[in-house]
C-alpha cells in the first residue's frame, strides 16, 4: 500500500501512522537471530532492556552485517553475460580497459567500471539515393556525373557489420551517417571515371565491386571498426527529364548493332563461298598446270625415243609414224573416201548419214542406205572437192577437241 493512499495507516494504532519503534524492534530481532542471539541488543548488551527502555538500539555487529550485505550486493552488480554474437567493452572511468569474449564475466561495479555490449553479427543497412523505397528518391545523393559528362541517377544500399567494438564505440559518433557519406564519396569517384553506358549496362557489377573496395578503404582510414559486407545497386538510369531522349538513343544504338550483325552475317556467308571458289580455281589451275607439264614431258620423252629409232631405221620409222597418224586420223571421222587406182571414179561411203538414219529411221531404210554406193564421173569434180573439204574440216575440229 502506498504512502499516498488515503486508507494508509487506518488499520494501525487506531488510524495513526505505523509504529517505527516496533518495526525497528522486529528488524533487530531478525538480525540478532542471524548472529546467534535470540533477543535484541539493548544498552547493556542483553537480549532485553526490560521495562525501563523499550526502544531497541542497533549495535556495531548489526551495522557491520548491513555493510557486508551492501558490499556483497555492490560486488554482485559487476557480473554480466556476453552472448556468442556479442563482445563486451569494459570502461574504467570512461577509458577502454579490455574487450571481453562471450561467456559470464565480471567487472568492478559502478562507478569504477562499466561495460558496453556490442553486437558484432548484426547486419546493418544504409541506403544512399533513397529512403525505405526507391520511389522515395534523394536527388542530392543519387544524381552523379560520369566521365563523358552525362548525368545518371543511382540508388544503392550498403550492408555492413562491426569487426572492432572498441573502434566502433570510440571513433564513431553516428556509424550509419559515416557509412553513407563514405559510400556516396566512393560511388561518385567510381562513376566519375566511367562512361555512362558502362555504368548503366555492362559495368554495373564492376562499379559496385570498385565502390565496395573504396568504401572499405575510407572506413579503415577512419578506424571506424566497420566491415562492409555488400553493395547492392537498386537502380541506375538517366534522370527522368531526359528519359525519352535516352530511350531514343538506346533504340538507335540497338538498330546500329542489328545492322552491323546483319552485315556481319552476310559477310560470313559470302566470304567462305568466295574463298571456296578461289581455292577451287587455284586447284584446277594447278591441276591443269601439272597436266600440261606432264603431257609436254611425255611428248618430249616420246620424241626422243622416236628420234633414236629414226636414227637407226629412218624409212621404217617414217612408215610407222605415217600409219599411226593415219590410224589416229581415220579413226575419228565418219566419212570414208576410196580413190581407185587408174580409175576415173571416186567411191564415197557416207557413214555419218548411215548412223543418223539408223537412229531416226526404220531398219529397212538403214539397210538400203548402207548398200548404196555413188559413182560419180570425172566431170563432177567440184562436188567431190566440197565433200573432201568438209571431211578435212571435220578431221581438224575433232583432232583439236581430242587434244
Amino acid at each position: 500500500m502506498g504512502m499516498n493512499d488515503p486508507q494508509w495507516g487506518n488499520k494501525n494504532n487506531n488510524g495513526g501512522p505505523p509504529d517505527l519503534e516496533e518495526l525497528l524492534r522486529k528488524l533487530n530481532a531478525k538480525v540478532a537471530a542471524l548472529m546467534g542471539n535470540k533477543g535484541g541488543f539493548g544498552r547493556n548488551g542483553s537480549g532485553n532492556t526490560g521495562g525501563d527502555s523499550p526502544t531497541p538500539k542497533l549495535g556495531g555487529s548489526g551495522l557491520g552485517l548491513l555493510a557486508l550485505i551492501a558490499v556483497l550486493i555492490w560486488a554482485a552488480s559487476g557480473f554480466y553475460i556476453v552472448d556468442a554474437s556479442q563482445r563486451g567493452v569494459v570502461l574504467r572511468f570512461g577509458k577502454l580497459v579490455e574487450t571481453t569474449e562471450p561467456g559470464p564475466r565480471w567487472h568492478l561495479p559502478f562507478p569504477v567500471e562499466s561495460v558496453e555490449i556490442v553486437n558484432l553479427s548484426q547486419v546493418r543497412t544504409v541506403e544512399v539515393g533513397y529512403r525505405d523505397n526507391v520511389k522515395n528518391k534523394m536527388l542530392k545523393e543519387s544524381l552523379m556525373l560520369t566521365d563523358d559528362e552525362n548525368i545518371v541517377d543511382i540508388q544503392f544500399a550498403v550492408q555492413y557489420f562491426l569487426n572492432d567494438p572498441g573502434e566502433y564505440l570510440f571513433n564513431n559518433r553516428n556509424s550509419d551517417e559515416n557509412v553513407r557519406q563514405a559510400a556516396e564519396t566512393a560511388i561518385r569517384e567510381v562513376v566519375g571515371k566511367s562512361k555512362m553506358d558502362y555504368v548503366l549496362y555492362e559495368g554495373r557489377e564492376q562499379v559496385a565491386a570498385s565502390a565496395t573496395k573504396l568504401i572499405q578503404s575510407i572506413l579503415d582510414r577512419y578506424k571506424s571498426g566497420i566491415l562492409i559486407s555488400k553493395l547492392t545497386m537498386q537502380n541506375a538510369q538517366p534522370p527522368e527529364q531526359v528519359q525519352a531522349a535516352f530511350d531514343d538513343a538506346v533504340k538507335a544504338g540497338q538498330d546500329r548493332e542489328r545492322q552491323k550483325n546483319e552485315g556481319q552475317s552476310y559477310a560470313n556467308d559470302v566470304i567462305p563461298r568466295a574463298s571456296g571458289t578461289a581455292a577451287r580455281l587455284i586447284q584446277e589451275s594447278e591441276g591443269y598446270k601439272q597436266s600440261v607439264i606432264a603431257n609436254a614431258e611425255g611428248d618430249a620423252s616420246r620424241f626422243r625415243q622416236i628420234l633414236v629409232e629414226y636414227e637407226k631405221a629412218p624409212a621404217v620409222t617414217r612408215e610407222r609414224m605415217y600409219l599411226d597418224m593415219m590410224s589416229q586420223v581415220m579413226g575419228n571421222i565418219s566419212k570414208v573416201m576410196v580413190d581407185q587406182k587408174n580409175g576415173n571414179s571416186l567411191l564415197y561411203l557416207p557413214l555419218d548419214k548411215l548412223i543418223e538414219s539408223s537412229r531416226g529411221g526404220s531398219a529397212s531404210a538403214e539397210v538400203s542406205a548402207a548398200g548404196k554406193v555413188d559413182t560419180a564421173p570425172a566431170s563432177s569434180e567440184n562436188n567431190d572437192n566440197s565433200a573432201a573439204q568438209r571431211a578435212r574440216d571435220s578431221l581438224l575440229s575433232r583432232d583439236r577437241g581430242a587434244r
